[in-house]
């Protein structure tokens, strides 16, 4: 989808002092106050408001720019599916319409007028609001001013607080009423604008131009070959049903050659000994406090997922890779380092999957997440839903870096592509996200997600064959740590009855049971 999807004529403001029809825009008081009036301002998207107060000032420059058609939709710039492996024709992405920024001269603040539909359902998914976003932020990276002594500035006029994902919350220097200021951080900007305007194409391409030839990534492994403030991360709470999963991330980590620090988020519901494991497995351990999420059921699966969002209080990084505990990683993922926040692979729809995701630790962040906890809707009643309401406009990754094991289509084709790449080798994907039962709650002998009826979608014996080799090899000591209960053998044992009796053609009720954790239990 290439073609400009137009509809309205250019915006380009016409000088009409006093007209009635239009509002007066009053300049606000920290403008009054630090700008002169040589101070030459470039205005996005003020064409209904009377500007005369600002052009007797200071020095106004009109940014013309054509509106984005009513008709483009979020979903043309986030669709759910995109050729990532270039079977057909790769992906593309449809262009939105920008000015000729080469016919503008420097400036010192960019201000914008930001649309907001917000109470309205999905109002942040908005492409005008974003069009307004991407030329403010294209005008301050090319056209702003740059000095020993000062950064260029953008104020937003706006009800709703400026896309985090493009200008920063730690970059605001000051709020009065509907303005916002920002002294944006250029260089963090400037890749921002460099990358694809949605997930419509990958951040990270996989093939280049040419018949199977492999994108050169030669240039970011390099860049992210120097240990700088960053650290991969995981969270595990309130019970201790992920520590064998925990342990064999780190181990798999540690694996891949990777130089930089594996962090831990933990709560008190972890025994010593446990932490101990977790510990010597590679991880450092951080103490947290759970975060309740406000509109989860008592003792439900998700009542404390959102603490997941204490990741943003690391601000001793720069940047973290978190990554799920029920994910091995089997290639360096170190190059991940190189993209922004918020950069994963695509999920359902217009989302992204949250168990591999790049973020930006900062504690402005944290707060807002704090502060709209129980005005955001998660559609999933957990962490993933909720960061992909504060976090609309993100960057796709390659699923080759989170490659969900699920086969929601059910056809042979499928199951035979994605078990070929779950167990090639070397690796052809540099993570694997283990959905429905975990691998250690199997027995080792197959996938028990083929035993019931609603998990069979995720059954691979290729994939759990990958996760129990990488068990293998670690010490027997940390091994200890994935054994099955009491309990856990029972309903192993009961599922495998229930399949018996569904009659799964497959027959893997049937296969013969020699893991030794079946007899040796803790």
């Amino acid at each position: 989808m290439k073609v400009v999807l137009e509809e309205t004529e250019p915006s380009l403001r016409l000088k009409s002092k006093g007209n009635r029809n239009m509002t007066k825009l009053e300049i606000p008081m920290k403008l009054w106050k630090e700008m002169g009036k040589s101070t030459k301002i470039g205005m996005v998207n003020f064409d209904e408001d009377d500007i005369s107060e600002w052009e007797s000032s200071f020095e106004i420059t009109p940014i013309a720019f054509q509106k984005v058609s009513k008709y483009f939709e979020w979903k043309d710039l986030f669709p759910e599916w995109v050729d990532e492996e270039e079977d057909l024709d790769g992906a593309s992405c449809p262009e939105i319409p920008v000015p000729d920024y080469r016919s503008y001269q420097k400036v010192d603040l960019v201000v914008a007028k930001l649309p907001c539909r917000y109470p309205e359902e999905e109002w942040g998914r908005d492409v005008f609001r974003l069009q307004v976003h991407l030329i403010a932020a294209n005008m301050a990276a090319k056209k702003g001013k740059r000095d020993w002594f000062s950064r260029s500035k953008v104020a937003f006029l706006s009800k709703c607080r400026p896309m985090m994902e493009v200008f920063r919350c730690n970059d605001m220097i000051g709020r009065e009423g509907d303005w916002w200021f920002y002294e944006p951080e250029m260089n963090r900007l400037e890749q921002k604008i460099s990358l694809p305007i949605g997930s419509c194409q990958l951040a990270m391409p996989i093939w280049d131009r040419g018949v199977n030839k492999v994108y050169d990534l030669s240039k970011i492994q390099r860049a992210t070959k120097t240990v700088k403030r960053e650290a991969y991360a995981t969270v595990i709470h309130s019970s201790e049903a992920y520590v064998c999963g925990a342990i064999t991330l780190a181990q798999s980590l540690l694996q891949t050659g990777t130089k930089r620090d594996l962090i831990l988020l933990m709560d008190d519901s972890i025994s010593m000994s446990k932490r101990a494991a977790l510990a010597a497995a590679g991880w450092r351990i951080r103490m947290i406090t759970r975060i309740r999420n406000p509109r989860a059921e008592k003792d439900s699966y998700n009542e404390y997922n959102y603490s997941k969002f204490r990741l943003w209080q690391m601000t001793d990084y720069d940047k973290i890779i978190f990554i799920d505990s029920d994910i091995i990683v089997l290639r360096n993922l170190d190059l991940l380092f190189h993209f922004p926040q918020m950069s994963a692979v695509g999920n359902d729809n217009s989302i992204f999957n949250s168990g591999i995701m790049v973020i930006e630790p900062s504690n402005c962040t944290f707060r807002i997440f704090i502060e709209r906890r129980d005005e955001i809707v998660s559609y999933n009643g957990g962490d993933q839903g909720f960061l992909n309401e504060v976090f609309v406009w993100w960057h796709r990754l390659p699923r080759r870096t989170n490659f969900l094991k699920n086969f929601w289509s059910n056809t042979t084709l499928e199951k035979s592509v994605k078990n070929e790449m779950f167990g090639a080798n070397p690796p052809k994907l540099y993570a694997i996200h283990y959905l429905g039962l975990k691998p250690w709650l199997c027995y080792r002998d197959y996938d028990c997600n083929w035993n019931i009826d609603d998990q069979r979608v995720y059954a691979s014996d290729v994939a759990h064959k990958r996760w129990w080799k990488l068990h293998d090899a670690m010490d027997e000591n940390l091994q200890a740590f994935c054994k099955l209960t009491k309990r856990r053998r029972i309903e192993l044992d009961w599922d495998r009855k229930m399949a018996q009796k569904a009659g799964y053609e497959d027959q893997h009720w049937n296969i013969n049971i020699t893991d030794p954790r079946r007899i040796h239990l803790v």
